[in-house]
């Protein structure tokens, strides 16, 4: 090993001790019970809310997913995801965020399969175990695609074996997630995605700099048949050029439906000190978001004018990671490279709670001990962590997976099953038990199917998301119109100003 790969690896080091020490500095903290360990007493400002919203959901896909498409195929999957994914961050905060804090905090409900089981007052907590199921089953292969970044990264940079080096990744995640619950994981996805900024910032900036200006850029992007068109798309490796198309627009646009379903961000709204916060924190979060993914997708740009020996496949979703290590000095590579391990850690942590929220506060309190202390469904919760882990390390082991074709499997998943149905209960009064109900299993089904035969090329997140809303709208007309405390609840919150 050389000298500069020691300094790097040093770097890494120092910030991986530095979040797991966030972990021991928060371990108190979690000491409540699982409001605590799950909520963080619903005492995350404005700041933290937005920010680690954000960095737990643009995960390892925003430095090495969102480039690796930029740099292998052109500008048009790219911006088309991240105008999808912009809108879709925008319109979660507008119509989910606030209801959701104020709806959560009026029935007492701490992870999203329980809002919807106390929402509808189901007794016999089946809506509880069916979202308690879909979280663990879309959640190990998303946590899975961290563990795989972790992997590559290592193994891309270092020549290290690709199974060690997840395991090492993954074991400093589970160590301070466990130890400090949710407080320590949102404190940590503050501090990540900082970093992660200012290394998109500084890699861009350099990057520009050594290509010959942006000018240069842009001058090779248009020189590539199809690589600057948002309705054509252009191989790297072949220099192919093939139509986008009305479907596959649709199917990127399309991402931005999955915001509505995805338990990891929706507990940031559960979790805000008070709606009124809510406001301030979408400013944040939105700033954030265009700056991060109009800079990860011109880092894709910049990868084809510098990079002389072209990256193909899988090896694509490297393009952040080479060029950092060819712009700067050992132990500055280090500190950036710390971004990826950064947004790779910040979402798998956020991921590895809220399934084991889903285990142990949904399925073993519920089904098995329903007596048991907030102490122990703790240690409950901490063991689950360990279990899901091992899971997603197993899903991890083929280094050829896409990590982008892993995420968009689960934030389909998600988006489908839970998406609809959490926009129908916050806002239509007449939505039942029931409705829901069959929203979530046509939602998570149609994910399953879809994913498996690829039908007319369309995301599966599509048929999946119009499925479940039309299954809730139709048995909840069907069904008997909501008991009336159930109402109530419903109305009260909807004039609710707090």
């Amino acid at each position: 090993m050389t000298s500069a790969q020691i300094c790097i690896i040093i770097a890494i080091a120092v910030y991986l001790i530095a979040m797991v020490f966030v972990g021991v500095a928060y371990s108190r903290a979690s000491k409540g019970g699982t409001d605590s360990f799950y909520l963080g007493g619903r005492q995350l400002g404005p700041v933290v809310t937005a920010m680690s919203a954000e960095a737990s959901d643009m995960s390892s896909w925003l430095l090495m997913g969102l480039p690796g498409v930029a740099y292998f195929t052109g500008i048009a999957d790219a911006a088309w995801t991240a105008i999808g994914l912009a809108l879709g961050t925008y319109l979660n905060f507008l119509l989910v965020a606030k209801r959701l804090r104020i709806y959560s905090a009026e029935i007492n409900a701490i992870t999203v399969p329980e809002f919807f089981s106390k929402r509808f007052k189901d007794d016999k907590k089946v809506l509880l175990g069916i979202s308690a199921l879909i979280i663990l089953i879309f959640f190990i292969p998303y946590t899975a695609s961290g563990f795989a970044a972790i992997g590559k990264l290592f193994n891309s940079l270092f020549g290290f074996d690709y199974m060690i080096s997840m395991l090492i990744g993954a074991a400093v995640v589970i160590l301070y997630t466990i130890m400090g619950g949710f407080l320590a994981v949102s404190t940590t996805d503050l501090i990540q995605s900082i970093v992660m900024t200012i290394a998109l910032i500084v890699v861009l900036g350099f990057g520009i700099e050594v290509a010959g200006g942006w000018g240069a850029v842009t001058d090779n992007a248009r020189s590539i048949p199809g690589y600057l068109s948002l309705v054509q798309m252009t191989d790297i490796s072949t220099g192919e050029v093939t139509d986008y198309g009305f479907i596959k627009s649709l199917s990127m646009l399309a991402w931005g439906l999955g915001y509505f379903g995805q338990p990891h961000i929706l507990v940031r709204f559960m979790a805000i000190r008070t709606s009124k916060e809510v406001k301030q924190a979408t400013h944040i979060a939105m700033t954030w978001v265009i700056l991060s993914l109009a800079a990860a997708v011109a880092v894709g740009m910049v990868g084809r004018v510098y990079l002389t020996t072209p990256l193909e496949g899988t090896a694509s979703e490297t393009v952040f990671l080479v060029m950092t290590n060819e712009l700067f000095p050992p132990i500055a590579t280090g500190l950036i490279l710390s971004a990826v391990l950064a947004a790779i850690m910040s979402t798998a942590s956020s991921q590895l709670l809220v399934a084991a929220s889903a285990f142990a506060q949904d399925f073993y309190r519920t089904l098995l001990r329903k007596d048991a202390e907030q102490k122990e469904l703790v240690w409950i919760s901490r063991a689950s962590v360990l279990v899901i882990a091992s899971l997603a390390i197993f899903l991890g082991l083929n280094p050829n997976n896409f990590i982008l074709d892993m995420v968009s499997y689960a934030w389909a998943g998600f988006g489908a099953a839970f998406g609809p149905a959490l926009l129908m209960s916050l806002f239509w009064r007449h939505t039942t038990k029931y409705g829901v109900l069959a929203g979530i299993i046509v939602g998570g089904v149609t994910v399953l199917v879809w994913k498996q035969y690829a039908f007319l090329g369309l995301y599966e997140i599509v048929p999946g998301f119009l499925f479940s809303a039309l299954a809730i709208w139709v048995v909840s007309w069907l069904d008997r119109v909501p008991e009336a405390s159930i109402l109530e609840t419903f109305d009260k919150v909807g004039k609710s100003k707090i």
